[in-house]
């Protein structure tokens, strides 16, 4: 048996396996002293059994997204005040595209830390966070990893 690739590894993290994917695009700009910036890989997901292994899981909610994930990843308004997005590329563009069907997967790194609760991951001076969300249109998988 060899080792996983890197990321499959990563996206063992959203508790699925990936192996039978097909990597079509992946970014990850961490780097310097703390180790910050956004890992994001984009997966082809057809013909392999990742959407089953999505469903059977407890911890993967199914679309409409919730409005912190929706923040996360295209921004909403709230009051007078945009928040978000955050998982941007170098151009400012959006990592993942509008999603109409499918599951997701936020995982606060923070608050598994016991450093904060989930439930003000948007109003903290740092974010980190693993996402998974998945394209059930597109069989198209999303890995996000953000570290602020």
């Amino acid at each position: 048996c060899g080792k996983a690739a890197p990321e499959a590894e990563k996206a063992a993290l959203l508790g699925i396996d990936v192996s039978a994917a097909e990597i079509l695009s992946q970014e990850d700009s961490h780097g310097g002293f703390h180790g910050d910036g956004i890992t994001w890989i984009r997966f082809a997901c057809e013909g392999t059994d990742i959407a089953r292994q999505i469903a059977e899981k407890e911890n993967w909610a199914p679309f409409p997204l919730n409005d912190t994930v929706k923040a996360l990843v295209y921004g909403i308004e709230e009051g007078t005040a945009q928040i978000g997005p955050y998982l941007l590329d170098e151009d400012g563009g959006l990592l993942i595209p509008e999603i109409e069907n499918g599951y997701y997967l936020l995982i606060d790194r923070q608050a598994e830390e016991g450093k904060a609760s989930g439930a003000d991951i948007l109003h903290r001076a740092s974010l980190n966070f693993i996402l998974g969300i998945y394209d059930s249109d597109t069989d198209m998988l999303y890995y996000a990893e953000m570290d602020t």
